[in-house]
């Protein structure tokens, strides 16, 4: 591995070694694994697990770490290529990102969706320009259409509680106040896919997942033996589950258009998960969600704290995921 950026570029096999690796370090730390090495952790927008989970995974295994937080103590950074620089970022990345890879020894960068080009935000325009910048390793903690350590996590998890490989995973759109990015349920449905799961995506008109992320997903899916659908039908979606991972995005439809968005999503509070959209799961059906979540708007307080839900679990397992991948990258 150079660089940890999309978990779909590793083979199925090289993830389950690094799933192993995890779990090992999980039981067992190398507190001198990585003894004089340094993080740098480069962050456009707010985090609390990939923050903290990334400075503890680094500090278990011997290192150090630094975070840039862009415009928090530090210049404002400016992305676009070819901007006229007389607002308010004062430095460009072009300057930046260099400067702060020569401090470190790799480097993580959290810069979320721009939210207004769809096409711009598929291409991952920005986020794949600041890696160019980079000539050490970069690991991905969240970019315009991927998080690879959630997914890493989050099948880490569903290792811990067995779910079977050939499971069926569903990905529910759930109720949210505003548009939110399509990292989590593309990195989501990637990873369940190329886990091998019966993967299926339920979701309300015009919150389709876009024709470049669905396609992908079935490349993956057939490649592990697996398969990948979409449906309106939540009921349908459900039955026969054995995990629901609820998540909150934006509409396809109508990307970068708050106003449409909002009226579409208006008459959307009825997908909120509750106890009701478990009739015909399997019994022990799991409910997962990557947090932040909105209780009582995308969940119900009795399924967050009911032993169905394992979106702790899921916390918790960021720390040896990241662990194993820097680990992998930085260890000699």
């Amino acid at each position: 591995m150079k660089n940890f950026l999309d978990l779909a570029d590793l083979p199925r096999e090289q993830v389950v070694e690094l799933l192993a690796l995890a779990e090992r370090l999980a039981q067992k730390p190398e507190p001198q694994a990585l003894a004089g090495k340094i993080l740098g952790l480069l962050f456009f927008n707010p985090s609390l697990r990939t923050l903290a989970s990334m400075q503890a995974a680094m500090a278990r295994l011997g290192g150090t770490s630094f975070v840039i937080a862009a415009g928090q103590g530090t210049w404002q950074l400016e992305m676009r290529r070819g901007a006229v620089m007389n607002g308010a970022p004062a430095e460009h990345v072009r300057e930046g990102v260099p400067v702060l890879s020569h401090y470190c020894d790799a480097l993580g960068i959290r810069a979320f969706a721009s939210g207004t080009d769809l096409q711009a935000d598929l291409a991952e325009t920005s986020f794949n320009e600041m890696v160019g910048l980079v000539n050490k390793p970069v690991i991905n903690m969240e970019s315009a259409i991927n998080h690879p350590c959630q997914a890493l996590a989050d099948w880490k998890t569903m290792d811990d509680l067995q779910v079977p490989r050939r499971a069926k995973f569903v990905l529910s759109w759930v109720n949210h106040p505003r548009a939110l990015p399509l990292a989590v349920p593309s990195a989501t449905v990637h990873m369940a896919a190329q886990r091998g799961m019966e993967v299926v995506v339920a979701r309300p008109e015009g919150y389709e997942i876009p024709q470049a992320l669905a396609d992908k997903a079935r490349r993956l899916a057939k490649a592990s033996g697996g398969s990948f659908t979409e449906t309106t039908d939540r009921a349908a979606a459900m039955k026969g589950a054995h995990v629901l991972y609820a998540k909150e995005w934006g509409s396809t439809r109508h990307y970068g258009d708050a106003k449409a968005d909002g009226a579409l999503r208006a008459n959307l509070k009825d997908w909120s998960v509750n106890e009701s959209w478990f009739a015909a799961s399997q019994k022990n059906c799991h409910f997962m969600h990557c947090l932040p979540v909105r209780r009582n708007v995308a969940v119900a307080d009795a399924v967050l704290d009911g032993p169905r839900s394992v979106v702790l679990r899921e916390a918790y397992n960021r720390m040896p995921a990241q662990m194993a991948v820097l680990h992998r990258l930085l260890a000699n």
